[in-house]
């Protein structure tokens, strides 16, 4: 499988909305995201180029609009960036990672019980080890 982009932060806001929408002109993203930024929608288009040089979106043409739909789903995605995050900080190694995450989380009961869920089906995937 090849190699996944980076996808820095402010990429990451305006793939939001293009893994929210099929097809997405750069206006309908400036305006989804108007509310908590003030980019100009300048600033949406350079993003918008930027990923599509990396592969991450797609275009087509539409009258004299570029829609933009992804390449890439955000499963595929935050999985390469959780993969990286997990051998930059934690050396590749999970159980670290988890005790940091659970001891200095507020975690609802809900929360605590989905995570046992998830441990216990863990065990019984690897043979009760």
């Amino acid at each position: 499988m090849p190699e996944l982009p980076t996808i820095s932060e402010a990429e990451w806001e305006v793939m939001e909305v293009v893994w929210a929408r099929a097809k997405v002109s750069a206006q309908e993203v400036h305006a989804a995201l108007a509310s908590h930024r003030s980019w100009t929608e300048g600033t949406v288009k350079t993003l918008l180029r930027r990923l599509l040089q990396k592969g991450a979106v797609r275009y087509e043409l539409e009258g004299k609009r570029y829609l933009y739909s992804a390449r890439l789903t955000r499963e595929r995605v935050v999985r390469a960036e959780a993969d990286s995050f997990l051998q930059r900080v934690f050396r590749g190694s999970a159980s670290p990672m988890l005790a940091h995450f659970v001891k200095s989380t507020k975690l609802s009961p809900d929360e605590i019980k989905e995570l046992r869920r998830l441990l216990q089906e863990k065990q019984s995937e690897e043979g009760g080890r």
